[in-house]
């Protein structure tokens, strides 16, 4: 069998991304661009820039990937189901739930692999992390804390901070405490002058009694992306910027200091941090759709969990609009 024939529409800030790792990648030729925009980081090279979603479908495709603003998405991927390509689309999986909801039904209903591009979940870091909990490092699992954090990328025009960013954490939550949002309820300001927001606050409850809390904003000069799951046994810590992962855990030597072992708490114990591979999170998304696509694994972000991810980043918009929880 020859290599899979992939098309590339968005060649913008992630879409150069996406065009170098879909030529590094063994098993996949890269063989269409497609942008409206044109090729402002030149990553087209032989190949002609092409002016829509059709005129790459024409060229022959086995797999694609959607990369262009959240908005398109849903034209371009119904397109591509209809045409009966493979695709991982960019997240958020679309700018509506049901939007959503149709992109899902229309790949499942065609047998084809439908995917999307939560990259969070190919951090090395994470990787370990769920892979340390489920073999029970960590015990019973508390509270999973993530703070996401950064200037203003102007590259974004059509979502808020919480589909852009929040959707990342939402989704990786779910996923490491394999576990669906119950609850979700969230406060945002809005200080950039744009009509979507640009910081919030949310706190909620997994279905498995989890707590979650998430930190995302815009509005900071700091940049920060850290995962903390507190559990039975201490603490993990994932930076995903570096892709390091430690654990602090709780403190086994008794405390004589009578001030503090009074407090019934747990106290300080050993931390460490982990050497692990740390490849680069893209690549090893894009191998998991490849491999999806050929029958191989099934480890790539599904729409149907795109899906989930989405109602409840809308359950969050909702919330702050109403001061109410917001239950799924």
């Amino acid at each position: 069998m020859g290599d899979l024939r992939a098309g590339l529409i968005g060649v913008g800030m992630m879409g150069r991304h996406h065009a170098r790792v879909l030529r590094e990648i063994s098993g996949v030729e890269l063989v269409a661009i497609a942008d409206p925009g044109g090729d402002p980081h030149g990553v087209a090279g032989d190949l002609e820039v092409l002016p829509d979603v059709e005129s790459m479908i024409a060229v022959g495709l086995d797999l694609a990937v959607v990369a262009i603003p959240t908005r398109f998405h849903y034209d371009a991927a119904m397109k591509l189901a209809d045409a009966g390509v493979h695709t991982l689309v960019e997240k958020p999986i679309a700018q509506t739930v049901d939007q959503g909801r149709e992109m899902t039904e229309a790949f499942a209903s065609r047998g084809l692999v439908g995917a999307v591009g939560h990259i969070e979940r190919f951090n090395p870091a994470l990787q370990e992390l769920r892979r340390r909990i489920a073999a029970g490092d960590l015990g019973e699992v508390y509270q999973i804390t993530t703070r996401r954090q950064g200037p203003f990328p102007s590259r974004i025009a059509d979502v808020g901070v919480v589909k852009d960013l929040g959707s990342h954490d939402i989704d990786l939550t779910a996923w490491v405490a394999q576990s669906e949002y119950a609850s979700i309820s969230a406060q945002t300001l809005h200080k950039s002058g744009r009509e979507f927001e640009d910081m919030v606050l949310a706190t909620g409850r997994l279905q498995n009694g989890v707590l979650v809390n998430h930190v995302v904003n815009w509005l900071s000069p700091m940049k920060e992306r850290v995962t903390i799951v507190t559990g039975e046994h201490g603490a993990f810590v994932a930076d995903t910027s570096t892709g390091d992962l430690t654990l602090f855990r709780n403190g086994t030597v008794a405390t004589e200091w009578e001030a503090v072992s009074a407090f019934r708490g747990v106290s300080e114990g050993d931390m460490t941090r982990f050497a692990f591979a740390k490849r680069e999170p893209l690549r090893v998304e894009h191998e998991a759709f490849r491999d999806a696509v050929l029958g191989e694994r099934h480890d790539v972000v599904t729409m149907e969990e795109g899906l989930r991810t989405l109602v409840v980043v809308e359950g969050v918009i909702t919330s702050a609009a109403t001061g109410a929880v917001v239950e799924f």
